[in-house]
């Protein structure tokens, strides 16, 4: 069974959001990464982008797919995991460590939207079956 982290907020894209303060911290869930296998690229947006919950905002690349990375809530990149860029394969030893951007969230009332930590397994249950 993936890791799945008490605390978080999880999409049913499987990416997970962390929130400090104001900003979000979103990276993909350990599912996520089990099921791409060996990440090999991730495509993300630039510090200052703006992303909007639900839309796309760049993607995760392995020996066996790609995978559009969807943003959980909307606001402002203010960071992206620079250490990505050279070693991708850091989500495959560790998706919650290895976050892929930082958000400055502009409506927090977004986050009602999101699963907690039993939702998403109850929803990557369903989803394995």
């Amino acid at each position: 069974m993936a890791k799945v982290i008490e605390g978080l907020y999880y999409s049913e894209s499987h990416e997970y959001l962390k929130v400090e303060g104001n900003i979000g911290i979103i990276g993909i869930t350990d599912y996520a990464q089990h099921a791409l296998g060996n990440v090999v690229y991730v495509d993300m947006p630039d510090v200052d982008d703006e992303v909007e919950a639900g839309a796309e905002f760049g993607a995760v690349e392995s020996v066996k797919a790609a995978s559009d990375l969807n943003s959980p809530v909307s606001g402002t990149v203010v960071e992206v995991n620079e250490a990505l860029e050279d070693t991708p394969e850091l989500i495959n030893q560790d998706a919650y460590a290895n976050w892929i951007i930082k958000v400055e969230m502009s409506d927090e009332s977004e986050l009602e939207n999101l699963m907690d930590a039993a939702a998403y397994e109850a929803f990557c249950e369903k989803e394995a079956h």
